[in-house]
């Protein structure tokens, strides 16, 4: 197994948007690998590079007895409706917040040897995915909230055990709040 430390809310790598993979080898393999064992190990939906600390466009999921990983992802979405709902992040361990996403999804990229792949997702599928392609994008679930959502995220993010008030926490607007703030620029 190859489970790895996850790095958690105030390490920059988390705000750094990711690089696209050009290197279909056996090291993003081996990344892959990386992701999914330590998802599972830590009994999450999804995992992206940037929380290993590695600055790469690639994320795994476990969704519903649905175990894989994207690479290089785009996202569209095939109409408006939206889901409100419990979301939380390894990177910011046992704390859960209301986060409105896109309840569906269409999810296109590749697979570790450079084939295309494409996910329709929608409900927990379609969040996990916009979840974890926001992680490329050096953007956290929190960022996503209201003012007064991220008031209360800080608060209790202060107040978490892994807290490092060395570190202090930064918390910024996503870039996709212009508009929808399901738009993406990618």
């Amino acid at each position: 197994m190859t489970v790895q430390p996850i790095r958690l809310f105030g390490d920059p790598v988390l705000r750094t948007p990711a690089d696209p993979v050009v290197d279909f080898d056996v090291e993003l393999r081996k990344l892959v690998a990386d992701l999914t064992d330590t998802m599972r190990e830590q009994n999450g939906a999804g995992l992206a590079a940037p929380q290993l600390g590695v600055g790469l466009r690639v994320f795994a999921f476990d969704v519903d007895d649905v175990i894989g990983h994207l690479v290089n992802p785009v996202l569209e979405f095939p109409d408006v409706e939206e889901q409100d709902g419990p979301e939380g992040c390894l990177s910011l361990p046992g704390l859960y917040f209301d986060t409105k996403r896109r309840q569906n999804v269409v999810a296109r990229g590749f697979n570790g040897h450079g084939d295309p792949v494409q996910i329709v997702g929608t409900g927990l599928m379609a969040r996990c995915v916009q979840h974890e392609t926001d992680h490329l994008d050096g953007v956290l679930f929190i960022d996503r909230l209201d003012a007064a959502g991220r008031k209360e995220a800080m608060k209790a993010i202060r107040q978490a055990q892994w807290y490092d008030p060395a570190a202090p926490p930064t918390v910024k607007m996503s870039p996709h709040a212009g508009g929808s703030p399901f738009g993406l620029g990618r």
